[in-house]
């Protein structure tokens, strides 16, 4: 990614991909000024591992379409939170038990950074 606003986009681009299927609260958070592994976080939740599969299966799929390939994939065989990096941008789909457990947000959340996407937000 070349830019904070390529990368702003293609978070804001996987938010809408996930919430047309449902994803549950979509959140995006800018990690830019706190860490030097990406710029954003875009965080969700589905009902089941299977859901959790399919909204990363659709992401990628979209994406690929667009030629944007992932640099690596984690968590995919139990599907209790699966990890998608694109570069600048880090999905995180996590089963809502699994995210309410790790609540992984709380650590990167400063109050300002934050961004609710969707209706399910």
């Amino acid at each position: 990614m070349k830019d904070k606003k390529q990368a702003y986009e293609l978070a804001r681009k996987i938010a809408a991909i996930l919430d047309e299927k449902k994803a549950r609260d979509i959140i995006i958070i800018d990690i830019g000024n706190k860490s030097v592994i990406a710029d954003y976080f875009v965080i969700a939740s589905g009902r089941s591992t299977t859901a959790v599969k399919a909204l990363v299966d659709n992401v990628d799929e979209k994406l690929s379409k667009e030629g944007i390939e992932p640099l690596r994939r984690d968590g995919f065989s139990e599907a209790k939170w699966i990890a998608v990096d694109y570069g600048s941008v880090i999905v995180h789909v996590f089963h809502e038990e699994t995210r309410e457990y790790y609540r992984l947000e709380r650590l990167w959340i400063d109050g300002a950074n934050c961004e609710k996407y969707g209706d399910n937000a």
